[in-house]
Parts: structure tokens; C-alpha cells; sequence
């Protein structure tokens, strides 16, 4: 059964899982074709879906920032979900990754993912991308 955690922003961690006033988030991480299209996607919905995204250097990848907890229970086939527990990931201008940028930061996207969106998006990219892929 799918919950959804909310698009709440990061949340603060306890003075255990960081630094005291970072916000502590989970990082989605996908190939860069399927995040630009679940972007796209998410873009397109009737309220604000999506949070801050970062790419990486070479662009082959993308983050999408959801809520703190989202990896215990992230099963979406050729994404990965990583718990940050706060270290070093901050919602502030600078890329909290060398070598990354963000797609959309922080401040035009306030709001991290929601996970339950994501995946759905996530999912009918990955059609789009495959039914795409057969035409050729």
C-alpha cells in the first residue's frame, strides 16, 4: 500500500542526525533522461509537485530531494534512494555535492518531493522513454 510522506520541506534533524538547524533530506538519485522527464511531468501538475532537483557534472544523473525516511522504504526499480541523516545535504544556494548544480534550486522550489508522486512520475516517464524508444 503507497502512503504518502507529504512534500514537507526537509525536516530539522534531532541533535543526533546532524548539525542543529540543517535540514536533513533523502536524495532520489536516476538516469538524467527519466528525472528530466519526470520533471517535465511533475511541472505540469495542478500544484507545486516538485521540490529542488540537483544534476550531476556530466549529467548523467539526477537527485530529486524528498523527505527524511523516504529510503527505508524506497523500492523503484533503477533509482536509488539515499539516506543523508544530514550530512552535508542543506537546502541552501550552494550544491551540497561536488561536482553537481541544481536543475531547480532551492528558493524556486521550497518544497521536497513527494515520494509517492515522485514514483508515479518516475513510472509514466519511464513508459514515455520506452514507448519513445520503439518507434526508433
Amino acid at each position: 500500500m503507497e502512503t504518502s510522506q507529504s512534500n514537507d520541506p526537509c525536516t530539522l534533524p534531532s541533535s543526533s542526525a546532524g548539525a542543529a538547524g540543517d535540514p536533513v533530506c533523502d536524495l532520489v538519485t536516476v538516469p538524467a533522461r527519466q528525472g528530466l522527464e519526470a520533471v517535465d511531468i511533475l511541472r505540469r501538475a495542478a500544484v507545486d509537485a516538485v521540490g529542488p532537483v540537483l544534476h550531476d557534472g556530466g549529467c548523467d544523473t539526477l537527485g530529486f530531494l524528498v523527505p527524511a525516511g523516504t529510503a527505508a522504504g524506497w523500492d523503484v526499480p533503477g533509482s536509488t534512494c539515499t539516506e543523508t541523516d544530514g550530512r552535508g545535504l542543506r537546502l541552501n544556494p550552494e550544491p551540497p555535492v561536488e561536482g553537481s548544480d541544481w536543475l531547480l534550486p532551492p528558493g524556486d522550489a521550497d518544497l521536497a518531493t513527494d515520494p509517492v508522486v515522485l514514483r508515479r512520475a518516475l513510472g509514466e516517464a519511464a513508459r514515455l522513454i520506452e514507448a519513445a524508444d520503439s518507434c526508433r
